[in-house]
């Protein structure tokens, strides 16, 4: 081991000397500013036919290196992927090959040639001038793999980028994805905004926050845990359809669907209901696959998944009857719901109601046999505080959330816009609160001031795109489709 540290300290020390000596000669790769590309690797590949003999100038990152004397072939990397590069020490002068064959992988480089093909069919670049653009002083891998690994390519995505062309696949076609999805709001009618990221009250969802400190104001203030009440305050002051896609804080646990910064997004619009919310979410998600990959139907670790609506739907009680065994239809009492909860052999505590048990048996039952994309409707309203009652049984409200692979990517409701009933669940939520729950909802009295004001009949969804990129990428962890997730930091200074 300790060998393997020597040899590694001296290839650094030698890849500083190289630099060293290009500065004391005047060829300091770090004075230059501009490089004028006029191709890419995959543009000469795809249009060799149009480019055959044609000049260009290059710039990537030298990947592979082979020598042949007086002429050496090289792959350089840029944004597209690689492309072969010829060079001939009697094409760009003894001084400057004698400089070129001191180049190390990892090294940046402009180059200028002609188009051109080799003798075995290769498309390649012939080098007219070769300039070192970045000199690389750290050393690339050879290769990844292991867990060990995998978690240096979190800490360190700029090597991961560059080593594993499929990582970059991932995130492009991420960007593709979210490019999709505000297209399709878009194009109906939706418009984009903002709200605060910092704020006094942490609302719009059951969560814990984080909590910062303001020193001009001297408060406490927390990052948000979700959007929501902000954006339904714009549907109050007469926005007819808003969105926002955005960050969101969460400070819980991390697994493989969790990160405690996440992306989601959230929209409203006036006079829609669930169902409403339904025909968006299906289609939008099936728009973002269509535009991202080309099909709606996508293969997810070895699962294949069709995400084409329409969804299949089934109300919660439906599900704990098919997959428990459980009718709540003929449960009567919380007494009742909680005894066979304790049968099922699930934690609980006198305080439950029959939403709480209804809603907790559905999750150990129900949810693990949610492949194909499913909506769950009608929650109990003792867990739906922000969620219009059902006019035919008001123990449910006019909620649902979409499962896809046994996650929830979504969950949306018709809006409760009577302030009275709201009031009285906030005040029901801050029980909880005093009773230990520090996760439940917290009593925001401006936003009960906005819908006193009036909230038109609404319509509101969330969706969590972090596991939707999951889906669509075919990316096993949370952390593979998030460019810098969150790592517990390393101890230098630990023996």
């Amino acid at each position: 081991m300790i060998n393997e540290e020597q040899n590694l300290n001296e290839l650094l020390k030698i890849r500083r000397d190289k630099l060293k000596h290009l500065q004391e000669i005047g060829k300091d790769p770090f004075k230059i500013e501009k490089v004028y590309v006029t191709h890419y690797s995959q543009q000469i590949i795809e249009d060799f036919e149009q480019l055959e003999g044609q000049n260009a100038t290059i710039a990537g990152r030298i990947m592979t290196k082979r020598g042949h004397g007086k002429a050496s072939f090289i792959n350089i990397q840029d944004k597209d992927g690689q492309i072969q590069v010829y060079v001939r020490e009697d094409k760009i002068g003894a001084e400057d090959y004698e400089l070129f064959v001191t180049y190390d992988i990892g090294d940046i480089i402009e180059i200028k040639g002609e188009i051109f093909k080799t003798n075995k069919d290769e498309i390649s670049v012939r080098a007219n001038e070769v300039r070192l653009l970045t000199k690389s002083i750290q050393i690339l891998p050879d290769k990844w793999h292991g867990l060990k690994d995998h978690d240096l390519r979190y800490r360190q995505r700029y090597v991961d980028l560059i080593v594993n062309p499929e990582v970059k696949k991932t995130f492009v076609t991420r960007s593709k994805a979210i490019k999709a999805i505000k297209e399709f709001l878009d194009n109906r009618g939706y418009l984009e905004v903002e709200t605060p990221i910092l704020g006094t009250l942490a609302g719009g969802a059951n969560a814990r926050p984080f909590i910062t400190h303001h020193n001009t104001l001297d408060i406490d203030m927390y990052l948000r845990i979700a959007n929501e009440l902000f954006l339904k305050r714009l549907i109050v002051g007469g926005f007819d359809k808003v969105y926002e896609m955005g960050r969101m804080f969460r400070n819980e646990g991390m697994s493989i669907k969790h990160n405690p910064e996440f992306t989601s997004i959230e929209l409203y619009e006036a006079y829609a209901d669930y169902n409403d919310m339904m025909d968006i979410t299906e289609n939008i998600v099936a728009y973002a696959a269509e535009k991202a990959l080309g099909t709606t139907k996508i293969n997810y670790q070895g699962q294949e998944i069709d995400l084409t609506p329409p969804w299949n739907r089934m109300t919660m009680v439906e599900a704990c009857r098919k997959y428990a065994n459980v009718d709540f239809d003929e449960v009567k009492t919380d007494e009742e719901a909680i005894a066979i909860a304790k049968k099922l052999g699930l934690e609980v505590n006198p305080a439950m109601k029959k939403g709480h048990i209804i809603s907790l048996v559905f999750e150990e039952f129900g949810e693990k046999h949610l492949i194909q994309p499913t909506f769950i409707t009608q929650h109990p309203v003792e867990i739906s505080p922000l969620a219009k009652r059902n006019p035919e049984d008001p123990a449910f409200t006019n909620r649902f959330e979409a499962f896809i692979n046994t996650w929830e990517i979504a969950n949306a409701f018709s809006e409760l816009n009577d302030p009275i009933d709201q009031r009285g669940r906030f005040m029901d939520q801050l029980e909880q609160r005093e009773a230990g729950d520090d996760e439940a909802h917290v009593l925001d009295e401006d936003f009960l001031n906005a819908i006193e004001v009036g909230l038109p009949p609404t319509g509101g969804l969330g969706i969590g795109i972090d596991r939707l990129m999951m889906l669509i990428t075919n990316s096993p962890s949370i952390r593979d489709v998030l460019l810098f997730p969150t790592m517990k930091p390393l101890d230098h200074h630990k023996e």
